[in-house]
């Protein structure tokens, strides 16, 4: 079994990544294009807004989450509807309001408000869940240059943890695909020392 080979700065901090900065969306693209096909895993772009057609660019596949909101926003539905189906025709079949006790149509309101809640709670937690969140802090965050993606900054940012990462290989691909500044960004040291624990 090969160990995956730790990066330091000169500082003697761990590497989490590199960070490349693009003069605009179509250079952003057209790197996220580069670093897919070098075929690098662990990395994500950074705009501060949607860039049409990015998805493609990275080569991301669709989402899982769908698939989950509707498994369980379904079973959700039928929790609900059987329950009130079990109470009212078989625990306590009463008549009421003239209506059979296993009328099915007095029961579609709770069923399908059962039904949405089941839904939003499982998009919301699917997400927390599909994104590795919470997470309090990261490392891109001590760097200055990131913090300006939320207003006029394109970046992209490969991690230390990709199998492909090499510091000096991806600065290099980075600066060949027109970067205006590329950085090394340090792990955090908490980080580093919970990792080391285990």
């Amino acid at each position: 079994m090969s160990s995956k080979k730790v990066y330091k700065t000169e500082s003697g901090a761990a590497v989490h990544g590199v960070i490349a900065e693009f003069a605009n969306p179509a250079d952003l693209s057209h790197a996220a294009e580069k670093v897919r096909d070098a075929g690098y895993r662990q990395w994500d772009v950074y705009s501060p807004f949607p860039v049409h057609g990015m998805e493609e660019a990275m080569g991301q596949k669709p989402t899982k989450l769908p698939i989950l909101v509707a498994c369980l926003g379904l079973t959700g539905a039928f929790v609900g509807f059987g329950f009130q189906y079990f109470v009212r025709h078989i625990e306590y079949p009463i008549i009421h309001q003239a209506k059979p006790s296993d009328a099915w149509q007095v029961l579609i309101p709770v069923t399908f408000e059962i039904g949405v809640a089941f839904t939003a709670f499982s998009a919301l937690l699917g997400m927390f869940i599909f994104n590795a969140l919470p997470r309090w802090n990261h490392p891109l965050l001590r760097s200055r240059r990131f913090l300006g993606v939320s207003d006029d900054k394109f970046i992209i940012a490969i991690e230390a943890a990709d199998e492909k990462f090499e510091p000096h290989g991806v600065r290099t691909m980075f600066e060949k695909a027109g970067a205006i500044a590329v950085e090394l960004v340090e792990e955090e040291m908490d980080t580093v020392k919970v990792r080391a624990a285990h």
